[in-house]
């Protein structure tokens, strides 16, 4: 008998520490790390199958983690990143497109990172924001303590005129913007960006934190440091799939040169994770941190996609289905995978759940994958998920789709077409979307063309996307104020055009500034600048060749306006680069 007593009691002892040690994990909150990559697609993970790119980092970290392997996003950058950060269909948020004005999400919206400010996080930003690059839609203004960004949609790119005139050294020694002040930097961009999410882990360790790190990379310029080029330049990517029955896209010589770099690309950012984590293990974090790691769409190019239809910009899978892993290992246990039909909207309602804090007060698109990653056996509703793309806002039916369980609909045809000119795939049985069953079920498609027509109808409604964002000039907490072509609205396509009628949606408010309007080339002399503020026109006669005119002393009443700047000769009308306004009063 007091064998059996003592053995009960030893239970007991062992029972009671691990309650408490199970409701230490339950009430320590856990610290969040969130990595993101730009461009990086299904198939480019060795995980996934492919043959050549080198991801052991990554590898053993899906080995690891929660892998959701029916997980969606938008089918490109800006939309999928305002999702991620909101909750919300992007529309919603007032993002409908990379440029052209419509990547500024609305600062009514309540970001993952505020959300986490009021429990008490620390929050961080590295590398890609593309919400907005004025006040108040940039990083810091959206519940970041800290950030190391570029501008736009991508280094290189005409939005981020920081880098833009480093042409193909861009990603090399480049000026960010830190805090939303210019710092020159040393090194490559995405070891540069990991530095920075180490120092603010290593400051924050004390306390829990939020780190989004928001990798640039493998976006385009496709620029990578020699030593990882050089582990691809001889292998040919179409080759090693021999015996495969899965679709694979014919690929060009460029299509394998760009695919080349952006392997090692990718093998770069698998070197900085592997940093990443061991940094957490070396501060005894790794325990108490849920790790994040997923892709924003698919592949620009043409390379191997796993046999999915499409790439980048495309409804289809290739251009919206992406790794999704989660490593908790306190709390959730790992190397377990999830057919769940999950998305980037899940996301803010899941970090909600895990750090105990309410849901923003609005309207949220997505659910928690909590009792999924608990392993709690609850049932997984059925949902329907949306995608579109086209450029400026969803053209009805265009590139447009729906998804309800294995089910999806999709649409590349115009507003009169009639469900028959849809195409209807089953994913369990047709995973490559290669057999149109529209025919075969007339009654389910015509379900999910309603279902289609009530969430765009519902969408393109939205008070953020008909009221688009502003930005704010003149404002305490910017001054000076540039106004870059990723944020200009107006004509389709506002790039590095000359020539192009566009303008900034802007809230002034009144003073006295000193305007500067950077050209890319040099304006002939002889004719005039115009800057329309709504009905205040200022114009300045220029007599030289200049890439750069000046207006000082330039005064502006609070108004609303779409502010519209052209210099006129010769009848050519030529739109500025980018626009700098300072108010002086």
């Amino acid at each position: 008998m007091p064998v059996i007593i003592s053995t009960i009691r030893s239970l007991v002892v062992v029972f009671l520490i691990l309650s408490f040690y199970d409701s230490m994990a339950q009430t320590t909150p856990p610290n969040i790390v969130l990595i993101i990559t730009d461009d990086q697609g299904y198939g480019d993970l060795g995980y996934n199958g492919n043959p050549h790119v080198k991801t052991p980092v990554l590898d053993n970290f899906a080995r690891e983690s929660v892998r959701f392997n029916q997980f969606y996003v938008s089918p490109v950058c800006a939309p999928t990143r305002s999702s991620l950060m909101t909750g919300r269909f992007s529309l919603r948020t007032g993002v409908s497109d990379t440029y052209n004005g419509g990547a500024m999400m609305s600062t009514d919206e309540v970001t993952i990172a505020e959300m986490l400010k009021e429990a008490n996080y620390a929050t961080g930003v590295f590398g890609k924001w593309h919400l907005g690059d004025s006040y108040p839609s940039r990083p810091n203004d959206q519940g970041f303590d800290r950030s190391v960004i570029h501008l736009s949609g991508g280094m290189g790119q005409v939005g981020d005129f920081t880098t833009w005139f480093e042409g193909d050294s861009s990603y090399f020694d480049p000026v960010l913007w830190e805090d939303g002040e210019r710092k020159s930097f040393e090194g490559y961009c995405s070891d540069i960006f990991t530095n920075e999410a180490l120092s603010f882990i290593e400051d924050q360790s004390r306390n829990p934190f939020f780190c989004y790190l928001s990798f640039n990379a493998p976006h385009t310029p496709l620029q990578v440091p020699s030593e990882y080029y050089d582990m691809y330049k001889d292998i040919d990517p179409a080759s090693g799939f021999d015996g495969d029955d899965r679709p694979f896209p014919e690929m060009t010589e460029k299509d394998k040169e760009d695919a080349r770099k952006v392997y090692a690309m990718v093998s770069n950012i698998d070197d900085n994770v592997g940093r990443v984590l061991a940094k957490l293990e070396e501060l005894g974090l790794k325990e108490n941190t849920m790790v994040v790691f997923m892709t924003d769409n698919g592949p620009q190019q043409r390379r191997y996609v796993a046999g999915m239809r499409g790439r980048k910009g495309f409804v289809y899978r290739g251009g919206t289905r992406v790794p999704f892993y989660v490593r908790y290992p306190s709390r959730v246990s790992g190397n377990r995978d999830i057919e769940a039909l999950s998305a980037h909207i899940d996301v803010l309602p899941t970090l909600a759940e895990i750090c105990r804090t309410p849901t923003p007060d609005t309207k949220i698109d997505g659910r928690s994958l909590v009792p999924i990653l608990l392993n709690q056996n609850e049932e997984w509703p059925t949902r329907t998920l949306f995608h579109y793309w086209t450029r400026r806002y969803p053209e009805k039916y265009g590139n447009m789709a729906v998804q309800r369980d294995q089910y999806k609909l999709v649409g590349f045809t115009d507003y009169q077409a009639s469900v028959d000119d849809f195409e209807l795939f089953d994913l369990s049985s047709d995973p490559y979307e290669q057999n149109n069953i529209v025919t075969e079920k007339p009654e389910l498609a015509s379900q999910l063309k309603d279902e289609m027509d009530r969430i765009y109808g519902e969408l393109i409604l939205s008070p953020h996307l008909v009221d688009a964002p502003r930005i704010i000039v003149g404002s305490e907490h910017e001054n000076p104020t540039f106004l870059n072509r990723n944020d200009a609205a107006g004509e389709r396509g506002i790039w590095a055009q000359e020539e192009k009628y566009g303008f900034w949606r802007v809230q002034i408010a009144s003073g006295k500034y000193d305007i500067r309007f950077k050209f890319i080339e040099e304006v002939s002399p002889g004719g005039q600048m115009f800057l329309e503020a709504g009905t205040s026109v200022t114009s300045l006669k220029i007599s030289q060749s200049t890439d750069m005119i000046e207006m000082p002393g330039v005064q502006l009443p609070e108004i609303q306006c779409d502010l519209t700047p052209f210099y006129m000769v010769d009848g050519r009308r030529i739109m500025p680069f980018w626009v700098e306004m300072e108010r002086v009063d």
